[in-house]
């Protein structure tokens, strides 16, 4: 059986999140028929679609962030008016600014499930410099420290908790992951960040779930059509402030062109660089998708939070894009645009090279980048025939298992692993922000990196066995890691492990070294 155990592995590691502990027999499930076991999400077109309570659509969600904002700045106007002689009065807990916000989220409310109380990571993470390294003396996650007084939520870091368990939850529950690891792939991939403000930290669930979710095994042209109209990805990316030089707003207002939206359109979500487009093409398609915003708090251009094309902020006229001429047809000329960059031959090659590089390793192997372009190209983007050919694909197979898990992959793994459905995110939060992949909070629009290098720093693999240890005091004593190895990789096993762990001084050490082994730790 070991060929199997080894195939089923890969199956569980390369293509998913890691078998379930417990009765769940993932293991052997896979091993019986590694292939099928993986493509057998594929066969469940709408098993990518999240629909849990407190769930709400992008609209609903803005019209709760207008109100949180207008609850703000009356309790500041009567504070303000009530005290007008005495020294500022410091704003209550629902008056935070949003870096406050995300402080609060990293510190005040990441409670652990598996400890029941406040986790010294979230310290951690709020010592942390904003380029995301620790400050010098900052307090290491096995550190004592006194858990911080909890403070009341507002509906923004609610909003956010309640998407982050719901995400969680799928992760931890799916039989293999596949159809979850296309979602974290492409949400990465056209990703946003929560730290941009707090509209960005209110949607960033909910553009996952509507831009995303629904076209993970559908057309990539519907996705990337999908993504850049929703208000997440305008606002993100400041289209809602690009105006038509020519327009009547731009006119009217003396602003221009904002070109974030093009260039990462071109740059990130389609071409590629060196994808053969220029900087004209650039500026030609940020005049194409002029108007291209979302309503306000007034509702004049349709619901507040809904996307909306503002036709007196686009820019009149024809344009001239990679060779192609649209003509001046409002809303049409940007979706005729989108449409064919989805179908350039450079998107397909883009996409190909970073799919297996995500999946299969960081060096992608040219013959199967080819192989997957072709198809991109002869299928029109369908991606659910892109993840099929990968997995029948034998080099997929047969790469050795080198690629780093990613701090959110490792942590699902191991909660999968020790079957811990999270009833609280607080745990999960707190130890992203501690290991450098804050969720849905990526440094830049090129989303968070996808190389072995980037995961397996000193100083990473140092906070990764801080917080193993952190699992394995908690849940050692109740917990043989000898058998929870034969879950995990049966007689795929290496030697080394094995020894590794037989060798431990107790059994919540053992649990730690299981947690930070290959066979957890690489995929």
């Amino acid at each position: 059986m070991a060929r199997d155990s080894q195939a089923a592995l890969v199956a569980l590691n390369r293509f998913g999140f890691g078998p379930r502990g417990g009765a769940s027999g993932d293991l052997v499930n896979a091993a019986s028929d590694p292939r099928g076991f993986v493509k057998a999400e594929l066969a469940r077109p709408l098993g990518a679609l999240l629909e849990a309570p407190g769930l709400q659509s992008t609209p609903q969600l803005a019209q709760a962030v207008f109100v949180y904002q207008d609850e703000v700045k009356q309790a500041r106007e009567a504070a303000k008016a009530a005290a007008p002689t005495e020294a500022p009065v410091p704003p209550p807990a629902n008056q935070k600014s949003e870096n406050q916000l995300r402080r609060n989220l990293s510190l005040n409310t990441v409670a652990s499930e598996i400890s029941g109380q406040q986790m010294a990571e979230a310290k951690a993470a709020d010592n942390k410099s904003a380029d995301g390294a620790m400050k010098p003396g900052a307090m290491q996650p096995n550190a004592a420290a006194a858990p911080a007084a909890k403070q009341p939520l507002n509906v923004i870091q609610k909003t956010f908790r309640t998407e982050a368990l719901a995400r969680l939850q799928r992760a931890m529950l799916v039989d293999c992951g596949f159809t979850e690891r296309l979602v974290v792939f492409w949400s990465n991939h056209f990703c946003i960040s929560a730290s941009k403000g707090e509209l960005a930290r209110m949607w960033a669930g909910a553009f996952e779930r509507e831009a995303i979710r629904p076209h993970v095994l559908g057309r990539f042209a519907d996705m990337l059509k999908a993504v850049e109209q929703h208000p997440a990805m305008l606002f993100f990316l400041d289209n809602q402030q690009s105006l038509g030089p020519d327009s009547r707003a731009g006119q009217n207002r003396k602003r221009g062109l904002n070109e974030n939206l093009a260039r990462e359109i071109m740059e990130l979500h389609t071409l590629g660089v060196g994808g053969g487009y220029t900087q004209g093409d650039v500026t030609s398609l940020a005049r194409i998708i002029t108007g291209w915003t979302f309503a306000g708090r007034k509702g004049q251009l349709g619901a507040p939070g809904s996307f909306a094309f503002n036709a007196n902020a686009h820019q009149p006229g024809p344009q001239l894009l990679l060779g192609r001429t649209y003509e001046a047809n409002g809303l049409a000329q940007g979706e005729a645009a989108l449409a064919d960059i989805a179908r350039h031959p450079s998107t397909a090659n883009f996409i190909a090279t970073k799919f297996v590089r995500h999946f299969v390793a960081d060096d992608p192997p040219p013959a199967l980048v080819a192989r997957l372009r072709d198809v991109f190209v002869r299928t029109d983007g369908d991606l659910k025939a892109l993840a099929t050919v990968l997995v029948d694909s034998d080099e997929a197979w047969k790469a050795p298992l080198t690629k780093m898990r990613s701090p959110y992959d490792f942590l699902v793994a191991s909660g999968r692993l020790l079957a811990r459905v999270p009833e609280d995110p607080g745990f999960y939060l707190g130890s992203l922000n501690l290991l450098g992949q804050p969720l849905w909070t990526p440094a830049g629009p090129n989303g968070f990196p996808d190389t072995a290098a980037a995961w397996a720093a000193p100083e990473g693999m140092k906070l990764r066995l801080d917080i193993a240890s952190q699992m394995g005091a908690r849940l050692g004593p109740n917990i043989d890691p000898l058998d929870l190895l034969e879950f995990a990789a049966a007689d795929a096993a290496s030697v080394e492990t094995r020894r590794t762990i037989e060798r431990a001084e107790s059994r919540q050490q053992a649990l730690a070294l299981l947690l930070m082994s290959p066979e957890i730790q690489r995929r």
